[in-house]
């Protein structure tokens, strides 16, 4: 099978996991009811397949639901296997591999999607009276959820009012009732941005939320690509062929001709409805909702048989942090080499909920500055947090490339041991910040900033491209030619591979 047919068709995706045998066909009823996600969670936690729920209690005939499209797997050679389908890679793909090829796509020139009259997404198309968003099998995610989420691995459609911008982007849609949804439109992010400008010529934001899309076109929502940068050209240049799209019904966007379910219609200008509490990717079950804007259903256009991809946020590694810790990584590392830093690799660990960049330094290149910590961390900051990828993600740690930054135990490790805690833990109160950062008190709500750090896990003498002592580890510790004998003769002590 050819894989980049997996990136855009989410059913090609699915037969790949099933032929890998990293799909469960569930065909027991199960309940939309927090069984569902309960199963989910169990998956992500032990890092399981994925499951296909196809029966569904009072669930509309045909519908199922997809749960951990982007997990983890437990075998460390396939961890990110999942993940890298979604680019079409084949399954032993690393992450810095996947890097690469996102990044490459920068350097591509946009390929535009391609208009197609008609799609599987027109199959079923419901109008009027016949919107009952309450027949698709919705889950309950978490118990103390204050609705149920449609959206949780969906992303939005709007355009600029001039046309020349249109932006996909991954949020969430809790619904209200059969045809009216509530989720966040922050201002600093793009779909607030559009919404702005379509509340100066005081009408509502024509929109659009896909639902079962092209797995590439998922993963490139979630990127935090620069404004006015349109998301399914980048999708054309990431796969090396246009994406097919289709007119909406009710409005002038174009949606992935083959996604499962799109939901049409409009942001109000300003309606809202409260929305939550909802268990969240940074890992806490909230216990207060907020009034968000209210999005108004004028027509949704469905697959026979649709499948609803979901994301039961919490604990990572959940897809908040698999797909768009792994995108906004991307745009990161591109962003610091642009600016000329010395920088070879750059992670946001999916351990940290995407609260924490791990940048890879390569302390041969950061010699030849001649700088010191201070110096350099204030100058990486003034980059990092000007970008867009830097102000969703709080705290950056700056850490020697003799570390793999992907290996969460060597970045606890350099973390805990080359960190200085009297000067190299250095805030930045006044820098712009995320607002859905859970450790903010009200004082840095009001204000809009206060959450940022730096924390430099380089020792001194790394400046000058040396180093105060070696790693003792199997690597590290023994002659490479010993290190094969003991690898070669693994099973023969007694070991399982």
């Amino acid at each position: 099978m050819n894989l980049l047919e997996s990136a855009l068709d989410l059913r090609t995706f699915l037969n790949e996991l099933r032929h890998r045998q990293d799909l469960v066909d569930v065909n027991t009823e199960v309940d939309a009811n927090l069984e569902i996600a309960a199963i989910v969670r169990r998956v992500y936690e032990e890092r399981l397949s994925a499951p296909l729920f196809k029966n569904i209690k009072g669930a509309l005939p045909g519908a199922c639901v997809l749960g951990a499209p982007a997990g983890m797997l437990n075998n460390k050679k396939y961890a990110y296997s999942r993940l890298a389908l979604h680019f079409g890679l084949r399954p032993e793909t690393t992450p810095k591999e996947i890097l690469s090829v996102i990044r490459l796509a920068m350097k591509k020139e946009p390929l535009d999607a391609c208009k197609v009259r008609s799609g599987p997404v027109k199959e079923n198309i419901w109008k009027e009276n016949d919107i009952d968003l309450t027949r698709f099998p919705v889950p309950l995610l978490h118990e103390k959820d204050g609705g149920r989420y449609i959206g949780t691995y969906g992303f939005h459609i709007v355009r600029s009012p001039d046309g020349k911008w249109d932006s996909w982007s991954i949020g969430r849609m809790m619904m209200v009732d059969h045809n009216k949804l509530t989720g966040p439109a922050i201002s600093t992010q793009h779909i607030g941005m559009i919404r702005d400008m379509w509340r100066k010529e005081g009408k509502a934001t024509p929109w659009a939320f896909v639902l079962g899309a092209p797995p590439a076109a998922v993963a490139v929502a979630g990127m935090p690509l620069p404004a006015y940068i349109s998301e399914p050209g980048y999708v054309g240049a990431l796969l090396g062929t246009p994406i097919d799209v289709v007119k909406a019904e009710t409005c002038d966007l174009w949606v992935p001709a083959n996604a499962e379910i799109v939901i049409e219609g409009e942001i109000s200008l300003d309606e809202t409805a409260l929305e939550g509490p909802m268990g969240e990717y940074h890992g806490y079950q909230h216990t207060e909702g907020k009034y968000l804007p209210m999005f108004h259903v004028k027509a949704i256009t469905f697959r026979n048989n649709p499948i609803l991809p979901i994301c039961v946020a919490g604990l990572p590694p959940e897809e908040n942090h698999t797909i768009w810790g792994t995108m906004i990584s991307a745009q990161i590392l591109e962003d610091m080499q642009e600016a000329g830093m010395p920088v070879d690799m750059a992670w946001c660990s999916y351990e940290a909920a995407t609260c924490w960049t791990v940048l890879s330094v390569d302390t041969e290149k950061l010699a030849l500055l001649n700088t010191d910590a201070r110096s350099f961390a204030d100058h990486i900051a003034e980059i990092y947090y000007s970008t867009h990828a830097g102000y969703l993600v709080p705290k950056l740690l700056l850490i020697g490339n003799d570390i793999d930054i992907t290996n969460i135990d060597e970045v606890v490790w350099a973390l805990a041991t080359r960190a200085h805690p009297q000067h190299d833990f250095i805030a930045y109160p006044n820098i712009p910040g995320f607002p859905m950062v859970p450790y903010l008190d009200a004082e840095n709500l009001s204000a809009g900033k206060g959450g940022n750090m730096i924390i430099n896990c380089l020792f001194p003498e790394q400046f000058r491209n040396e180093m105060r002592a070696g790693t003792a580890s199997f690597k590290h510790s023994y002659p490479p030619e010993l290190q094969e004998k003991v690898l070669r003769k693994w099973r023969e002590y007694g070991f399982s591979e």
